[in-house]
């Protein structure tokens, strides 16, 4: 890899389904200034409109020139012309979004998939800085994925690679947001994780009593981090949840090394928060899922370090290089 350069400043731009996340990132992978804006709800050319006039504003914010914009967002994108196929949170389909922001801008934009940024900023500055293949799996409201193999992502031939939430664990499971039966996020995402833990409050079971307590009997009102820090306090049934999450994700991982063969594999996004609880159960499934266990090198399972940064670091560092 080259040496970093602290200077050469790029935009890194997330866009997501609630708000518009900005920021400069030199040439460490550091965060030098932020800026957001509220996501404009159903309205396209609402959000290109926000989405440029917040690259101004970073542009403005900036001491020196800038050396790229990269824009990361949840949709099946082209990366090599810029286009988004589909976002499954915002109302675009067969959209040129590189286009639509560089004439606003004036200069070239970069749009990449945001689990894709996100495991090409944590190979870079982060988890993956000192390996050359890794997968970077984001669990949080789903499950996503990034792969860099031999200092390269992959997208695929048409930039859906590493869609790694839908490799199906259980055909005759749960139906998927995507269509599909059974997906890995069905079972091992945040969404999973709360929906098992309101069933356990709505049941009559006395494990659920802890978390009947911290939401008052009302299972609408359960969050993924109330779940967590009951399990930090030592609630056996949080723990529990955790513990069945981190098995069907290390089953999940398990079957996708045996394609992708990485080095390493990052934990990443809000329910990594969870630490051990979730990543300690992920390896020992992982350990005893592994095709050719106990006769071969065993990827190291950590978890990501970026946090939520990962996707605006990534954007900026490939808006910068011209590559990933």
């Amino acid at each position: 890899m080259d040496q970093h350069d602290d200077h050469r400043t790029a935009i890194g731009i997330d866009i997501g389904g609630t708000k518009i996340a900005g920021a400069l990132v030199d040439g460490a992978g550091r965060i030098t200034h932020r800026e957001q804006v509220a996501t404009p709800a159903d309205d396209t050319t609402a959000i290109i409109e926000a989405t440029a006039q917040l690259i101004t504003t970073l542009t403005a914010a900036a001491e020196g020139e800038i050396q790229g914009v990269g824009i990361a967002c949840a949709a099946f994108v082209d990366a090599r012309a810029g286009h988004v196929w589909f976002a499954p949170n915002l109302p675009w389909r067969d959209l040129d979004l590189a286009a639509e922001v560089s004439s606003r801008v004036g200069r070239e934009v970069v749009v990449e998939n945001d689990a894709n940024a996100a495991a090409w900023g944590e190979y870079r500055f982060g988890a993956g800085s000192d390996c050359d293949d890794m997968l970077l799996v984001t669990v949080g409201t789903g499950v996503g994925g990034g792969c860099i193999n031999d200092d390269r992502l992959i997208r695929g031939a048409f930039g859906i690679g590493g869609e790694i939430g839908h490799v199906v664990l259980d055909p005759s499971g749960p139906r998927c947001g995507c269509g599909n039966l059974g997906c890995l996020e069905v079972f091992a995402s945040g969404t999973a994780l709360v929906r098992n833990a309101r069933e356990l409050v709505t049941s009559p079971s006395p494990l659920g009593e802890a978390l009947r307590a911290r939401c008052g009997g009302d299972p609408d009102a359960l969050t993924g981090h109330d779940i967590t820090e009951l399990a930090r306090e030592g609630d056996g049934a949080s723990v529990e949840l955790l513990d069945e999450l981190g098995t069907r994700l290390g089953q999940g991982i398990a079957s996708i090394c045996a394609v992708l063969d990485p080095g390493r594999v990052a934990i990443g996004g809000g329910v990594a928060d969870a630490g051990d609880l979730l990543v300690g159960p992920t390896r020992t499934a992982f350990a005893k899922h592994l095709i050719g266990r106990g006769h071969r090198p065993s990827p190291e399972i950590v978890v990501a370090t970026l946090g939520n940064d990962a996707g605006i670091v990534g954007a900026a560092t490939i808006a910068r290089e011209g590559r990933a």
